[in-house]
């Protein structure tokens, strides 16, 4: 019995390796150094110009998974719709920001000095159909900038493929696996600067 534990947890952990070792955290340009010893941090989300799965356009994929569930119930669709946008202040941006002030020992703070402004480029929503599934995953670029002078830019580090899924596999909700990776990558992203 103890092997067979022991047969479990290795394989759990090397599935958890292969998920992070998959996400990339890099610096594209700038310092931030000067935020390393900030205490507190003001956050911002755009959305702009996000690919989703296949489609390079996130309205073209709103308006497919509304047709498709309008026609399987009326008004599922823009039930659905609705959902997926709220979802980011409900679930993601909350998931973000709480890991990575864990990681990162600043608290969230609206009149801080600096401001990382964190723009999702691209979102897998992935899927869990019980006997099959896709972990949702997110890449963005987190701008840091001067939240008096938005012009002044310290620094852009780019997060890439950070995974999203619950422990157990629990995640057949689609806000549930992206507020995941949100978690994610707030947490790389932390780790990222802090250990820089």
């Amino acid at each position: 019995m103890k092997l067979l534990l022991s047969g479990a947890a290795f394989i759990a952990l090397l599935s958890l390796s292969a998920t992070s070792m998959a996400q990339k955290v890099k610096l594209k340009d700038g310092d931030f150094g000067p935020l390393k010893a900030e205490t507190e941090v003001n956050f911002e989300f755009t959305y702009n110009n996000m690919g989703v799965g296949k489609y390079k356009d996130e309205a073209d994929y709103l308006e497919k998974k509304r047709t498709d569930y309008n026609k399987k119930e009326e008004g599922r669709g823009d039930t659905w719709v609705k959902a997926w946008v709220s979802d980011r202040q409900g679930l993601f941006e909350p998931k973000f920001i709480e890991l990575f002030s864990k990681y990162s020992n600043m608290s969230e703070n609206k009149k801080a000095k600096y401001t990382i402004i964190f723009n999702t480029w691209f979102t897998e929503p992935g899927y869990n159909i019980y006997i099959s599934r896709e972990n949702a995953k997110i890449s963005g670029d987190a701008v840091i900038v001067e939240t008096a002078n938005r012009n002044k830019v310290l620094a852009t580090i780019s997060v890439e493929k950070a995974p999203g899924r619950t422990f157990g596999g629990y995640d057949y909700d689609t806000g549930s696996r992206l507020a995941e990776s949100y978690a994610a990558a707030g947490k790389a992203l932390a780790k990222f600067i802090k250990d820089k």
